[in-house]
């Protein structure tokens, strides 16, 4: 109701101001100035029609009204400048013309009555193009800071699971081996020794040191798998919250391995996180197979916004090794667009991490079955 009432106001003022304009040069200075006002609401639409039939009603000296409002329009909406001062300038023309063709009027006071009527067409221009400026700098800035907060949670998540990482990595190196070599003596001592009571203690040291290293690969296990990761769904719209034109496709349905279904989450989180970063604004596609093997790809185009980032970090580099601790390959590279492709290839079932070559459980494992 308030656009409508807005309008209505503006075509009933700008007919005002014509209607009580005394001076009227020409016979058809009225109609065409009364025209060009109450036809004013193209301008929400069409601009340059608004201005367009708003040239003859200058021209006949009492258009000035309705030619503002149109050409306050046209600065909200034209983004080429050499368009507007096209307008600008046949602005212009149209209210000198006449006056050339009736009177005769010395260079300077027609050099400043072509000034004047320069900057009359130019003022309401010049203040719809900054007004516009101004709404797009500041939408500029709320989403440089959005994609700013999305950044710094995705950089807080990704600390938290390294710390995660490193402390599971700790616990192996600190425990995993000396409870291994508990295991292996006592298994040892209980094949060799004579005395039944020293045999029965080996065996029961033995049976504590597998149930530590069991209990060391649950805890190892709580802390390398995390259970509370969002779905791809859930990145793509935070990705589209950080303002990324974001669009998920995934296909098939193979179970995955819980490291293959991490490397793959990391895979499309890294690579949102990175277009965020250095191509904020940029349109992503990111497509998941889940056939065998498994294929995830995210491409995006070059970015709208500045860079909020520089492109020496080592994201790509810790991914890249995920990959091939799941099994996989990574491949990376710049499009001819200027965007850039992130894409890799696992394999659906066991890698390197969950069998026995796992850096946390095939220590643990060996000396269980000791």
């Amino acid at each position: 109701m308030k656009p409508l009432i807005r309008e209505v106001l503006t075509v009933g003022i700008t007919t005002g101001v014509v209607l009580l304009t005394q001076d009227r040069p020409f016979p058809w200075s009225l109609w065409t100035a009364i025209g060009a006002s109450l036809l004013l609401s193209v301008r929400l639409r069409w601009p340059w029609l608004a201005t367009l039939l708003c040239v003859p009603a200058v021209a006949g000296g009492l258009g000035w009204a309705p030619a503002l409002v149109a050409q306050y329009r046209l600065g909200r909406k034209e983004k080429s400048i050499p368009i507007q001062l096209f307008w600008v300038v046949l602005m212009t023309v149209a209210a000198i013309a006449p006056v050339l063709a009736t009177e005769d009027i010395p260079p300077g006071p027609l050099l400043l009555a072509t000034a004047f009527a320069f900057g009359l067409a130019a003022a309401p221009t010049a203040l719809g193009a900054l007004v516009t400026t101004r709404k797009d700098l500041t939408q500029s800035l709320y989403e440089t800071r959005r994609a700013r907060a999305a950044e710094l949670e995705a950089q807080e998540t990704s600390a938290r699971a390294a710390e995660r990482a490193r402390i599971a990595r700790e616990i192996h190196d600190a425990v995993g081996h000396h409870a291994t070599l508990i295991a292996v003596e006592s298994a040892a001592l209980a094949a060799t020794a004579s005395d039944p009571a020293v045999r029965e203690s080996a065996q029961r040291l033995r049976a504590l040191a597998k149930e530590s290293l069991s209990e060391m690969r649950a805890a190892l296990g709580l802390l390398n798998s995390d259970t509370s990761y969002p779905s791809l769904q859930e990145l793509v719209d935070r990705a589209r919250v950080a303002g990324v034109s974001a669009t998920l496709s995934e296909t098939g349905d193979t179970a995955l391995s819980p490291a293959v279904s991490r490397a793959l989450f990391r895979v499309v989180q890294e690579a949102l996180t990175n277009v965020t970063k250095h191509a904020p604004g940029a349109t992503v596609t990111v497509t998941v197979d889940r056939s065998s093997p498994v294929r995830v790809s995210v491409v995006n185009g070059p970015g709208e916004l500045p860079s909020l980032g520089d492109r020496g970090g080592a994201g790509l580099h810790g991914l890249s090794e995920r990959v091939r601790l799941a099994g996989g390959t990574l491949t990376t590279s710049y499009r001819a667009d200027g965007g850039f492709s992130v894409s890799a290839v696992l394999p659906p079932g066991k890698s390197k991490v969950d069998g026995q070559d796992s850096t946390f459980g095939g220590g643990a494992r060996d000396a269980a079955n000791a």
